[in-house]
This record gives structure tokens, C-alpha cells and sequence, in this order.
């Protein structure tokens, strides 16, 4: 398993194996028919981004720009290094909110159709949903009905149903009528279930000083989830969820309830990454023992060692964001960032798309699977580079898994801005409560003083 681990291009050789003992090598989602997909509205990955480094690589891996090593301590923190750690996250969250009523729509015209002129701001989840086949998928495990029937789940002596039973309490009504919409009854400014599960990671992190704790997180996650009635406002949940419900339903520990389908490796999985790495180096730890940490939690939900590469890729893009000087551009930390993790010149892509469609559903896929949705976002990030606003509104715009590419997008650019797009933040039904997780995760929060 090779990998580029700095600029100079040197190569580096690692095993996985310590990561996922039960699974090693690449993991790249096969070519797959649309009508039985089931990421999403099931559209298949593309399969033109070749380069996608499949390893994790060498750890530490460092961003290194003359006068801007990215291995300083918090000691040598830059002023704006909580600002921007605290405008990534309110964006990542602003993010979500902002793509969930047009979530998983895989033509754009069909959002220009919904919602005149596109998403300009926060709205509701609308009724129906054109692309949605939330109907097909199965409430008891992770993947399609028919797959479920296939390996004899559907038997007279079945389990509890995962969906309605387990999790998602109440909500398994929906999910049998056709495009119905996979955040029915979510209002403007409400998150989804995947930013819900951030929020339990940050509040774990609140209560432990910022550091990674999985056997917290695995317990806040388990909590959230099954709680009755219902701690978040979502409808749906993706494969990773029910198959981490069945397996911990058929007796197995929580820390090897992870279920492996074709859509594992899936940019879902990075969405909570950027709060274990910024509250961590908030904290004054190392980089490797970060990026470590981020691997962990990966583990629980989605197992894959291609994941894994851009996991890592992606906690050193943030560290780099987080602590680079005024010398360092933030485009030029992109380009490091596409060239090493992707093998693509993202500043010529750019140069050349005449619209955001022709890369992001044009040259990658705008679906969940990781080996078009990361250099989607790459691109994104670097065409918007200084406009987090924008950004965010055209990665919703864009369609496709948005919730998920927006949230890890959103916290790229906020903390690479040090801005988070405040008038939609304060916007968001649970922005002060948000407001209080991100702060206390961070280390900022301080407890009003008696007077």
C-alpha cells in the first residue's frame, strides 16, 4: 500500500492491517447499476478518478511549506487558530442544513424545479422527493430489501426491525411510499442525522478536555440513536447506521458492530473527522496521535482502507488550514492536498470547468462513494477558496450526497476562512446549543461567572 506522505513526493509503504484486522488492501466501489445502488438515490460511483491514493499511509502525515512546518504544538498555535477551528465546525453544520432539503437529488434541475432560482437559503425538507428510493431499502439491515430476503433475514423467527424498532423510533411509516423524501418533516435550519452524530462526538469531547474517547462516543452514538422519543428531527439513516444496529442487535460488541457493504467507503465517514482533529490539536497533541485517533473512529462505522488514506489526507489538510502562516495559501495547501491524495491538478480543473456541473456529476460522480465525492470537494474548496457563502450554496445546488460533501466542504473552508457564514449559522434551530458543544469541545466555552 503505497503512498505520497509530502510534497517532495517521496513514497512510503505501511500495512492497514493494525487499522482493520479484518479486512485489508483496496476497497474502490465497484461499477454498479443505478436501480440497485443503494447510496442514496443509488446512483453508481464514477469510476474516472483512478488516482484516488487507496492507503493511509505513513503517519504523520505533514503538509510541510517553507517557514510553515505543520508539526508546531498548540504551544506555537497562531492567533486565529481557535477562531478558525470554531468557524469550521459552525460551517460544517451550516453546510448540512443547507443541502438537506435537496439531499441526494441527482439532477440538478429537478432542485432549479422545487425551488425557483435554487437554494438561497435554509428551507424545509419538501414532500416529495424525485430521486428518492427510500422505499427499497432495508429497514433491518444495511443495504436493499431484496439483499435482505437474499440472506434469509425475512424468516418467521426474524429480529426486532432495526428501522422503527431499534432506531428511528416511529418513523419507519415513511419509509415504504414511493419518493418519499429522506428528511421528511425536517424544518429550515434542522440537521441531519450524520451532523446529530457530530454533535454526540462533541459532546463527548466537551466532557473529556477535547480528547477522543470511542468508548464515550460509542455510547453517546447508541444513545442518540435509540432514544424514545427521538433526540434528533431525521427520517433516514443511512446503511452504515442499520448495519451497525444489526450487528449490535445480534449480540456483537459495539467497537465490532461495523457493517461492510459496497458503499462503505462513502464520504459519510469523514463528516465527524474534522472535530476529533480540531479539538485535539486545540489540545496541544501531536498530529500522528490524531490522525490516529481519526482511524479509530473510522473503524466503528466504516471500516476500508481507501477511507482510511483520505482520512488521513484529510486531518493533515486541516491541520495545515489550522496553523498555516500568512505565508502559505490556502490554494496552495489545496493543490498539495489534490496532487498528493488524489493525484489531480485541481488549480487546472478549475481553469477549465466553464460550470461546477461539468466537474462535480461531470468528470466525478456527485454520489456518496469517496472516489469521486473527495476531489468533487477538493475542487470545490479551491474554485471557492475564499467565499465560504458561495461554496456552500453551490455544493447544495449540485445535488447528489451534498449533506455529507458540503459538511466535510463546509469545515475545509471555515477554518481555512476563519468565517462561518453567520447568517445562516444563527439561523440553525439549535445554534446556541451547537453553539455551547462546538465551544466546549474546543476548549473555548467558559461558564458564567456569579455576580
Amino acid at each position: 500500500i503505497r503512498l505520497l506522505s509530502s510534497l517532495s513526493g517521496e513514497s512510503q509503504t505501511v500495512g492497514l492491517k493494525r487499522f482493520f484486522p479484518e479486512k485489508e488492501g483496496s476497497s474502490l466501489p465497484p461499477k454498479t447499476n443505478p436501480a440497485t445502488a443503494s447510496c442514496g438515490s443509488g446512483i453508481f460511483a464514477s469510476d474516472v478518478n483512478k488516482g484516488l491514493a487507496p492507503t493511509a499511509g505513513r503517519l504523520p502525515l505533514h503538509l510541510n511549506h517553507e517557514n510553515n512546518a505543520m508539526t508546531q504544538p498548540s504551544a506555537a498555535l497562531p492567533p486565529l487558530a481557535q477562531q478558525r477551528a470554531q468557524a469550521g465546525l459552525r460551517a460544517l453544520f451550516v453546510a448540512d442544513a443547507l443541502a438537506m432539503p435537496v439531499h441526494w437529488y441527482y439532477n440538478p434541475m429537478d432542485i432549479e424545479r422545487q425551488f425557483s432560482g435554487g437554494i438561497k437559503t435554509l428551507e424545509a425538507a419538501p414532500d416529495y422527493h424525485p430521486s428518492s428510493i427510500m422505499s427499497l431499502h432495508s429497514t433491518q439491515q444495511g443495504g436493499r430489501s431484496a439483499a435482505a430476503r437474499s440472506r434469509g433475514v425475512w424468516s418467521k423467527n426474524k429480529p426486532r426491525e432495526i428501522v422503527g424498532e431499534v432506531i428511528l423510533k416511529g418513523r419507519a411509516k415513511y419509509w415504504g411510499k414511493a419518493n418519499t423524501h429522506y428528511h421528511h418533516g425536517m424544518q429550515a435550519g434542522d440537521n441531519t442525522l450524520n451532523a446529530h452524530c457530530v454533535r454526540a462526538l462533541l459532546r463527548t469531547l466537551g466532557a473529556t478536555g477535547g480528547r477522543y474517547d470511542r468508548n464515550a462516543f460509542l455510547d453517546a452514538y447508541i444513545t442518540l440513536l435509540t432514544a424514545d422519543p427521538a433526540q434528533h428531527p431525521d427520517t433516514y439513516a443511512e446503511s452504515y447506521h442499520r448495519g451497525f444496529f444489526a450487528n449490535l442487535e445480534a449480540g456483537n460488541a459495539p467497537h465490532r458492530c461495523a457493517a461492510v457493504t459496497h458503499d462503505t467507503p462513502s464520504i459519510g465517514g469523514l463528516v465527524s473527522i474534522a472535530a476529533i482533529v480540531l479539538a485535539g490539536r486545540l489540545q496541544g497533541r501531536e498530529l500522528e496521535s490524531v490522525q490516529q485517533d481519526c482511524l479509530d473512529h473510522l473503524a466503528l462505522t466504516h471500516p476500508d482502507a481507501t477511507l482510511a488514506g483520505v482520512c488521513v489526507h484529510y486531518a493533515a489538510l486541516l491541520d495545515a488550514l489550522l496553523l498555516r502562516g500568512e505565508n502559505t495559501s490556502v490554494r496552495e495547501i489545496l493543490v498539495a492536498t489534490s496532487k498528493a491524495s488524489a493525484n489531480f491538478r485541481v488549480a487546472e480543473l478549475a481553469a477549465k470547468a466553464r460550470d461546477d456541473r461539468e466537474v462535480i456529476g461531470g468528470v466525478f460522480s456527485s454520489a456518496c462513494y469517496i472516489d469521486g465525492a473527495w476531489p468533487g470537494l477538493l475542487y470545490l474548496a479551491y474554485r471557492y477558496s475564499d467565499d465560504p457563502k458561495a461554496a456552500l450554496l453551490a455544493n447544495a445546488n449540485l445535488g447528489g450526497d451534498s449533506c455529507h460533501r458540503g459538511a466535510v466542504l463546509g469545515a475545509i473552508l471555515g477554518v481555512a476562512n476563519a468565517t462561518s457564514v453567520d447568517n445562516f449559522y444563527n439561523a440553525l434551530r439549535d445554534h446556541d446549543a451547537l453553539s455551547r458543544e462546538i465551544d466546549t469541545a474546543l476548549g473555548m466555552h467558559k461558564e458564567p461567572t456569579a455576580v
